[in-house]
Formats: C-alpha cells, sequence, structure tokens
C-alpha cells in the first residue's frame, strides 16, 4: 500500500522525456498498433538496440490503460511496489525484520532510486532481474542452504535470462564478472555439482535466449547482429551528448542515492568480521554471505561503467541495491551502537540536503532572475528557451525548507539517541520533497526543455502529413503525433525538396545558424511561429498543376 502511494500518484503528470522515455514507449504504441509482439520497431521498422521484454510490459500496459505517460510508467511504479517487498523479504530472510524495514526504507526515500520508478525507463525491470539472479547464486553459495541449491542456481539463471531478454547481454556480463570477482577474493574455491552449473545454463538460455533464437530462426539475423555492434560501439565510442568525467558514476551514486549512500560509507570502514550485529567477532553465514556479494557487486559495476565511455545516470542504477544493502548494514549497527553515525556523515547528509532544498526554492525563483541570467548564457538556443513562463504554486520553497529541517533534526536526534524512530522524520522530509518534485517542479522545467515543441506534434495528431525535427535527434514526433505508418518517412533530402504528397512540417532549435540552414535547404519552406526555444516551417504539398486540376473536374463531372 504505501508503494502504490509512493510510486504511482503523478505519473502521468508530465510528458516524456526525449530520449530513453519516449524511446520506448514509442516502441510498445507501435507495438500495440501494428499487432507485432515479435519484433521492436520504430518509426515502423526494426529497432535493434534492445530486447523486447520491457516494452511487452508498456505495450501491455497500453492495451490495458491506453495511450500516454501513465500506462508508459505504470510499469516501473508496479516494480517499485514489488522491489519494496522484495527487499523487505530477503532483509528479514537475512538477518531480521528490522534489518528489512531499513533496507527497504532506506531505498524508498533515497532520492534516484524513487524517481526511477516514476519514470518510463527500462532500467528499474533491468537491475531488479540482475539483482535477483545475484541474490540467488549467493543463495546457492550459502553453507546453510545446500538442500535448495540447484532450486538456487535455477532461479539464479532465470532471473539473469530475464535482465538479457530486457537490456541484453550487459546483464550476463554483470553477474559473471560478480561471480569470477567473488571466486577470486576466495581463492577459487567453490563447492559446485556439474548438474547445478547444466541448470543454471538451461534457465538462463530459455528465459534469455529464446527471443534471439526465434530471430535467427524466423531470418532476423541481421538484427542480432546490428544488436551485438550495438552494445560494442556503447563501450567503445561515447554517445552524442552522453560524455562525462571519469568519476562520473561515483559523484552521481554518492550525491544521487542520499541519504543510503552516505550511512553505507561506513560500511568500507568496518566490514562483517570486524564487527558482528550482536557485538562479536562474526556475522550471520546468511548476512555475511549476501554482504560480500553486494560488495563485490557494487565495486562491479562501478568500475565497468567508468571503463565504457558513454556516461548516463541510469548505467550504474544497479548500485543501489548494493549501496542500500550497505546503507542498511550500516544503519543498524548504528542503532546498536557498533558503529558511530560520524560527524563527517552529517555534515555530508545536512550539506546535500542544503543543495537540494535550496535548489528547488532557486527554481522557483528563476523567472523573476532570467532576465539578468539571459545575457550571462552563451548557447542561443537555452536563452529562446528562458522565455517559457513557470507556474508555481507558492509552497515548493517550504518544502525545501522542510527538507533542511529533517535532515538536521534527523542528524542531532540520531546522534543523541540513536532511535529508530528518527528514521521516521528523515523519510518524511525525503519523500515529501520527492513528490512535491516529481508532481509540481518537473512539469514546470519541462516548460524550458522540450513543451513547445511536443505542444505542436499534439496539434499534428489525426493530420495527414509529415512532422520532421532539422538537425536534432528526437523521437518525440513519433509518440506525440500518434504517427501513422503511411506518415513515417524520415528521408529529410525528400522531405525538404522532393514532391511531396502531402504537408510537412519541419521543427529547427531557434539557434541563428540552424534556422538559416534549413532555409537553404528548405527553400520553399513557410515560417509559422517561434515559441521558447524552437522555430516551426511548413513545406506545403506543392498545388497541382492546372492541366491535372481540370481533368479530375472533368472525370468528376463523367462520374
Amino acid at each position: 500500500m504505501l508503494g502504490a502511494l509512493l510510486f504511482i500518484p503523478g505519473l502521468g503528470g508530465v510528458r516524456l522525456f526525449d530520449w530513453d522515455e519516449i524511446n520506448f514507449a514509442e516502441s510498445a504504441r507501435e507495438m500495440v498498433l501494428t499487432g507485432d509482439w515479435f519484433n521492436v520497431q520504430i518509426n515502423f521498422e526494426s529497432f535493434w538496440e534492445k530486447p523486447p521484454l520491457f516494452i511487452w510490459m508498456q505495450a501491455l500496459s497500453m492495451k490495458v490503460l491506453g495511450v500516454g505517460e501513465f500506462a508508459a510508467r505504470f510499469p516501473n511504479a508496479l516494480m517499485g511496489i514489488i522491489t519494496l517487498l522484495a527487499l523487505f523479504h530477503i532483509g528479514k530472510r537475512t538477518e531480521d525484520t528490522r534489518f528489512g524495514i531499513l533496507w527497504a526504507g532506506l531505498y524508498a526515500i533515497s532520492f534516484l532510486p524513487f524517481f526511477y520508478f516514476k519514470s518510463g525507463i527500462i532500467d528499474p525491470w533491468f537491475n531488479f532481474f540482475i539483482f535477483l539472479g545475484i541474490y540467488f547464486f549467493s543463495r546457492y553459495t550459502d553453507p546453510g542452504a545446500e538442500a535448495l541449491r540447484m532450486r538456487h542456481a535455477a532461479l539464479s539463471g532465470l532471473f539473469t535470462g530475464l535482465a538479457i531478454l530486457t537490456k541484453g547481454p550487459v546483464a550476463f556480463l554483470i553477474f559473471a564478472l560478480t561471480f569470477l570477482f567473488w571466486l577470486a577474493a576466495r581463492k577459487f574455491r567453490l563447492d559446485f555439482r556439474w548438474k547445478d552449473v547444466a541448470v543454471y545454463f538451461a534457465a538462463l538460455a530459455l528465459a534469455g535466449g529464446a527471443w534471439f533464437i526465434a530471430l535467427a530462426a524466423s531470418g532476423h539475423g541481421e538484427v542480432i547482429r546490428d544488436f551485438i555492434d550495438y552494445q560494442i560501439r556503447l563501450f567503445e565510442t561515447k554517445d552524442a551528448g552522453h560524455g562525462g568525467f571519469l568519476l562520473y558514476h561515483f559523484v552521481i551514486l554518492l550525491f544521487g542515492v542520499t541519504p543510503a549512500s552516505f550511512f553505507a560509507l561506513s560500511a568500507f570502514r568496518k566490514m562483517p568480521d570486524q564487527v558482528g550485529h550482536d557485538g562479536s567477532a562474526s556475522l550471520p553465514a546468511a548476512t555475511g554471505n549476501l554482504f560480500s556479494w553486494m560488495m563485490v557487486s557494487l565495486w562491479v559495476v562501478l568500475i565497468l561503467f567508468t571503463i565504457v565511455r558513454t556516461k548516463i545516470v541510469h548505467y550504474s542504477s544497479f548500485c543501489y541495491f548494493p549501496i542500500t544493502f550497505l546503507g542498511a548494514w550500516a544503519a543498524a549497527r548504528m542503532i546498536d551502537g557498533k558503529i558511530r553515525f560520524r560527524v563527517w556523515q552529517s555534515v555530508l547528509l545536512i550539506g546535500t540536503s542544503t543543495f537540494f532544498g535550496l535548489g528547488l526554492t532557486a527554481l522557483t525563483l528563476f523567472d523573476r532572475f532570467k532576465d539578468k541570467i539571459a545575457p550571462m548564457v552563451h548557447d542561443p538556443f537555452a536563452v529562446s528557451c528562458m522565455e517559457a513562463s513557470s507556474e508555481w504554486k507558492g509552497f515548493e520553497p517550504f518544502v525545501g525548507l522542510l527538507l533542511i529541517a529533517a535532515t538536521v533534526w534527523f542528524c542531532i536526534s540520531f546522534r543523541r539517541r540513536r532511535k529508530p524512530g528518527s528514521f521516521i522524520v528523515l523519510a518524511a522530509g525525503n519523500l515529501v520533497f520527492a513528490m512535491t518534485v516529481i508532481i509540481c517542479a518537473v512539469p514546470e522545467v519541462e516548460k524550458y526543455s522540450q513543451a513547445s515543441a511536443v505542444d505542436f506534434y499534439i496539434e499534428r495528431q489525426g493530420e495527414e502529413c509529415y512532422v520532421q525535427p532539422a538537425y536534432f535527434k528526437s523521437y518525440a514526433q513519433y509518440f506525440y503525433t500518434l504517427r501513422q505508418p503511411e506518415n513515417r518517412c524520415d528521408d529529410f533530402e525528400w522531405l525538404s525538396r522532393g514532391p511531396v504528397d502531402k504537408p510537412c512540417y519541419f521543427v529547427v532549435k531557434d539557434i541563428p545558424e540552424k534556422v538559416e540552414q534549413l532555409r537553404a535547404d528548405v527553400p520553399d519552406a513557410e515560417f509559422l511561429y517561434r515559441r521558447s526555444g524552437f522555430r516551426f516551417f511548413v513545406r506545403p504539398q506543392p498545388a497541382q498543376p492546372e492541366a491535372a486540376q481540370q481533368d479530375d473536374g472533368e472525370k468528376g463531372e463523367v462520374e
């Protein structure tokens, strides 16, 4: 019930964002429209970057709830509910009920995990399946679970296979690297049975390979080749607009998965063999075993995506699981007085909350000061986007102050008494802030980015026309025009100079060089209007020659 209350409200309150959200939602829309549930498509052509499992979920959601933002994001809201239940259950089994509550609670109130369950991207399901694959393999290696080893091997293979079917073979890469590093830490000592290995790979192949095998058998081998080439390219190059500095993911996780990340830092200072839950020199076997797997998987993903040149926030989002586990582990021992809640952790928590809280306040004041900010901005597109105006409710700055106050109160109270109840105040401050950002702030921010273009696309719904972004990549024109197969032409050369059979609209960013380039490339384009970041043009359908019109008229009279 709490998960539903947190993750379902506000799903449809703001339009989908380019690229990823609209990309996946459009594939699901085309799947519903064409009835082809086997092939993933974009603009009614094969889309080989992603397998179909998450697209199937979105398409099913759209079949039930209708095409729109709510349906596109609903599968991740459902995953948010499932994740909280799973973490509580696993935490309770691993240690005790309190640990289960702490783990699920820290996952729910940490900022990036919360926001991802409000999105329409693949990663919440992808990460959850990888996590279960690793978790059940940790159960396989648990000395106290010998009787269930084959079942755990099968479940590990099943969920790793589902992760492959969700986003691709990087799922198995993460699992395999985690297993190899864990094995190396144990000096390659592992008691296993070959029949368990066979069961693991059978489940993996059944869940993760069936769709790929079906593609090859149906003569779509080129889709598999393009898919593999794309995965390799992600490691070797950086996508345009998705570069970043070396420690990008370290910074994102430290300050984005707050407050769990700041508690988790204590887990690196006090390892399980130093401090036990009951003050002894060792942990319960289940806790210590899962601790090892979570620590190894955290470092594997961090190092892997530090090497990858494409830097996108959600690439390291699997780390939300080990970070919140380590945070809960440390918090439980802080409550018991086995680990100290340090002053520097209080400073990090209060400093980060102050930054976010004041950031929300600054957003609400942006319209008042944008005229003074604009002359200092050298990007003409950004300056043009500033022409939009926002409409705030008025209470948002107080929510930022509430976040700061709740964090300060928690740090003072928890350092003095170490009461579990202190976390309730911290959770309330974080959740009220996060909900306010989703429901109130994000729709206003969208007005300064893509809103005018999306509004234009929506106005074209039902019109027989072509819609073409000029000189920038977007998927919004597909989803928000509800593009039909007969309007799918994306050949810019033909649309700009060819004998078009219906009006063609061009959307160009409000950058003088790009506007002049469009006027040169499409000499008969008629300017419609400009609005906050974009200019809109139309190339009308050429008038029919008089002779042709006369013939048509005579033909009509005869008929």
